[in-house]
């Protein structure tokens, strides 16, 4: 499973993913790419999620184009501390993401989006 993590989280969220394959858009060289050419880039090079804070991505791009699952946290900030309270539920969920459809993990429970 190669995760995705977008460029408005914080790469330090990659140490609470231990034991998964993960990589930042920094680290794919990807910076400033908008997200429908991120998504493409991610199909294209084999990343099953894209795991990011941008809410508006599940209403600005078309997700049943790409062969991709989308997870949002909805954190208000990129924080580490903020971040790892999603953690438990992405894991608990993690061979449950389906391609082609964005998942909100709120504190409490997880939205499917279509």
């Amino acid at each position: 499973m190669r995760i995705l993590l977008d460029e408005c989280v914080t790469k330090r969220l990659k140490s609470a993913l231990e034991g998964l394959e993960v990589l930042t858009v920094a680290e794919m060289k990807w910076n400033g790419v908008k997200n429908g050419k991120l998504l493409a880039l991610c199909e294209e090079n084999s990343f099953d999620i894209l795991l990011t804070i941008d809410k508006n991505i599940v209403n600005q791009q078309n997700i049943e184009k790409f062969n991709i699952s989308i997870v949002v946290f909805n954190s208000s900030s990129s924080k580490l501390e903020e971040l790892e309270v999603f953690i438990p539920a992405f894991k608990a969920n993690l061979n449950h993401f389906e391609k082609r459809i964005a998942y909100v993990i709120d504190k409490q429970d997880i939205q499917k989006k279509i």
